[in-house]
């Protein structure tokens, strides 16, 4: 669900390593960027006002975190989840690791509170469009049965039962897959290892979303929202402390076949990529929440999605529609300026 957001380019080229480098912003002040791959993009680390040891510390405790979180949630490596998929396969009842422990309850009541439009349950619905393959040649749309059995089967986190720390379900068509909330959680963790390691002013950029604690000395961090159709900038906001910026957009995992386009958000009730929204921007305190509510939202539409952002309490939300036309909740109208 990576949402595109424009901000100071960290290296871009170094896309398999982690490069640390440092500027003085004054005789008191020192920024700190850091830069490490995970979760399939960028994750670009800015600290500021702090010194070189503690920026150093920080920094090793996110690597090995990340690392972790990607190994343990992803569900294309030899991790927690994929052992976890494996077992709901089998119809196995299964021990539910410590590492996804928050993940599962978070998503079920994130599930509930959307009306189940953020599902993380319909992982095969998502492995049978191959979206993770589609820079590959030759991806095409998965045979109309196959998509027809898995909407009838209606996987949602409603089938997951979890009994003294197990974890079962009953329908086989259940698989897990958090990509619309796993990176907005790990950037929740990564801001608290920051805030424990005595850092206040921070922010974690992950591919265009976003976490900030503090402030960028005495400014606010000032964020801009790229147009899902054009290489510009739509709107800016300068965000208050502690404030996250998720979009879900239709334009990132997008692949071609018969002169028609797919994109990678799939309605989990047509089984279909969606079609009624080009993106969908959610400004909020919880970066996981923001993260599960952009991609809920989008998916909810032009049609729906007041009511589900209204039932979720987010308040801070713009989504631009099928036709390009731009919608905002009050409290995004008096924070967003609109650079079109």
């Amino acid at each position: 669900m990576a949402a595109r957001f424009l901000a100071t380019p960290l290296l871009a080229a170094l896309l398999l390593t982690s490069l640390l480098t440092v500027t003085s912003c004054s005789r008191q002040e020192r920024e700190f960027h850091y830069s490490l791959f995970t979760f399939g993009t960028l994750v670009d680390i800015t600290l500021y006002g702090t010194d070189q040891n503690t920026a150093d510390a920080a920094f090793e405790k996110l690597q090995a975190d990340f690392d972790r979180y990607h190994q343990q949630w992803s569900p294309w490596t030899q991790g927690d989840l994929a052992s976890l998929n494996a077992a709901l396969q089998a119809s196995r009842r299964t021990e539910l690791p410590d590492s996804l422990r928050e993940l599962v309850h978070n998503s079920i009541e994130l599930s509930a509170l959307t009306d189940g439009y953020y599902n993380p349950a319909i992982g095969k619905l998502i492995n049978l469009w191959q979206f993770h393959r589609y820079e590959e040649e030759g991806i095409a749309p998965p045979d109309v049965a196959a998509i027809a059995k898995l909407v009838n089967s209606a996987p949602s986190m409603d089938d997951i039962k979890i009994e003294d720390g197990f974890i079962s379900s009953d329908n086989p068509d259940v698989l897990l897959n958090f990509g619309a909330y796993a990176k907005g959680f790990a950037i929740e963790l990564g801001l608290e290892t920051i805030k424990t390691s005595g850092i206040d002013n921070a922010i974690i950029n992950a591919g265009g979303d976003l976490g900030t604690i503090g402030k960028r000395g005495d400014r606010p961090w000032n964020i801009g929202i790229r147009h899902p159709r054009a290489d510009n900038i739509l709107a800016s906001v300068q965000l208050k402390e502690n404030e996250s910026v998720f979009t879900s957009g239709d334009y990132e995992r997008v692949y071609f076949h018969d002169g028609k386009r797919y994109h990678h958000i799939l309605d989990p009730r047509t089984g279909y990529p969606t079609a009624n929204a080009q993106s969908v921007t959610v400004i909020h305190e919880d970066p996981g929440f923001a993260d599960a509510i952009a991609t809920a939202l989008f998916v909810a539409g032009s049609t729906d999605w007041q009511r589900i952002a209204e039932k979720a309490g987010a308040r801070l939300v713009m989504l631009v529609d099928e036709h390009g036309d731009i919608h905002l909740t009050p409290g995004m109208e008096q924070r967003l300026k609109i650079m079109q």
